[in-house]
């Protein structure tokens, strides 16, 4: 990644392009201008593929393409064990200065193996090894439906982690307001979106859908969008507390949340391993996993009285969704979110299935100088994770939420000595879910509305 020191620039927070609109469009408060945004924010996104369809769409009229039902194992989940005190490192992702050395002492939520630093990976006869170019400072690679970890690296450690925090925002807030619901939004409800903040382009004194605005979030991780939906969750205050709380039921305990966005705050930290867990929670939501699937999109533009309203079409920043200059898209992927901030460099978490397989991987600020290294990073450790796929002995576990934790099994069964519940097949008449949300035809992936994306007795999902 390139890094130009220009004195009006700020680093765009999802694709890492510098943007020079301080000193032209934004006053000296910070706020986001009267009359909406600059014309660098506004205008139609075109990226260099579709996916889905030949032509713009949003997820409500993606169709699923083929149907894979599987029957998957249930997360096999490790009891809780002490969490120690992790130190959050903010420093400049700049090459000009030493890169930090992970802390001593990192949590084992998940296992005591989690919680040192280094590489974690116990490979078993035929494994592939871990593939070399991997530099993120932190990363982790797991079973998405058996809540095995496969390999990690630092999995708890600390970091900023830019707008991947908006997984945590959109697993709290999503469930709570109704898609159709119409809202005007009030020029206050933008006075505190950050400078360089991506933004989808919400304009004050314009009415949104609540789907309209999941779309800014999700697609071109609008800040403005958050902190509006953010205000109509009961004010940024309310949704921090709401997220915090949601994060420490989840067991995401690195996770402290001080912006509902992501954006670069002083003391707000995540880990690979937290947002690998909340990314795996809101993949059980039907809506989280149909708008990190979206491609691209329409997004209503400028209302002009008298003149029907038009649209413009918005793409998602996630590369490995949608490919890039020198990246295409990634062969089964499914989302989930990507980052870019200045303190918090390229972070990433993905979700991606292959021959009934489905992973989720977190990398988080690669010091390489690879373009789009954290896509193909992530990549990379996607490919191991296939190959290695019952290969390997896991290093540890994704936990699940401490309500469920503490909850009795679905079907009655005791947990397993030592307190590790025992994993179970669930099967398709008699567990009362159901498979994988995802398919694959001809490298190409859609997600099933009708779907569940883990099955677990012990942890019963309803359908969302």
């Amino acid at each position: 990644m390139n890094q130009l020191h220009t004195p009006n620039a700020s680093r765009n927070q999802e694709t890492g392009r510098l943007s020079f609109m301080d000193s032209v469009s934004r006053p000296s408060s910070g706020r986001v201008p009267r009359g909406g945004l600059s014309r660098r924010h506004s205008r139609r996104v075109i990226g260099p593929m579709r996916i889905f369809s030949a032509r713009p769409c949003t997820f409500t009229i993606v169709s699923a393409l083929k149907k894979t039902a599987l029957t998957v194992a249930a997360a096999a989940l490790l009891p809780t064990l002490a969490v120690a005190p992790a130190s959050a490192d903010t420093h400049d992702n700049k090459p000009d200065k030493k890169q930090p050395n992970p802390p001593a002492s990192m949590s084992t939520v998940g296992g005591a193996q989690l919680g040192r630093a280094g590489t974690q990976v116990s490979l078993g006869p035929g494994a592939p090894v871990l593939p070399k170019d991997v530099s993120g400072r932190s990363w982790i690679v797991a079973d998405a439906e058996s809540g095995d970890v496969l390999a990690s690296h630092n999995a708890h450690w600390r970091l900023p982690p830019a707008s991947t925090l908006k997984m945590l925002f959109a697993d709290t807030v999503l469930p709570r307001l109704p898609k159709t619901e119409i809202h005007k939004v009030a020029p206050q409800e933008l006075a505190d979106v950050g400078e360089g903040s991506s933004l989808v382009g919400v304009k004050e004194d314009h009415t949104y859908s609540v789907h309209d605005l999941w779309l800014g979030v999700f697609l071109r991780s609008g800040n403005d969008a958050v902190h509006v939906l953010s205000e109509m969750n009961g004010g940024v205050p309310k949704t921090v507390q709401d997220m915090q709380a949601h994060a420490d039921e989840l067991q995401a305990l690195d996770t402290h949340v001080v912006s509902p966005d992501g954006y670069d705050a002083n003391g707000q930290v995540s880990s690979a391993y937290d947002l690998t867990l909340i990314a795996r929670s809101g993949m059980q939501k039907k809506d989280f996993r149909e708008y990190c699937s979206t491609a691209s999109a329409k997004f209503p533009g400028e209302q002009v009285k008298g003149k029907a309203r038009k649209t413009f079409e918005i793409q998602n920043t996630n590369r490995l969704l949608t490919g890039d200059y020198g990246i295409d898209p990634y062969q089964g992927i499914a989302g989930v979110k990507n980052g870019n901030t200045t303190h918090a460099g390229a972070t990433f978490t993905g979700v991606a299935e292959r021959n009934g397989k489905v992973l989720l991987v977190t990398v988080m600020n690669p010091g390489s100088d690879e373009s789009q290294a954290v896509y193909k990073e992530a990549g990379r450790l996607l490919d191991w994770g296939f190959a290695a796929a019952g290969k390997v002995k896991p290093v540890g576990e994704l936990v699940a939420p401490k309500s469920v934790d503490a909850a009795p099994s679905a079907n009655g069964a005791a947990p397993a000595k030592n307190g590790a519940p025992a994993k179970t097949v669930a099967a398709k008449a008699s567990s009362g879910g159901v498979g994988t949300a995802l398919a694959v035809t001809g490298g190409v992936l859609a997600v099933l509305a009708a779907g569940v994306f883990l099955v677990n007795r012990r942890w019963p999902l309803r359908r969302r």
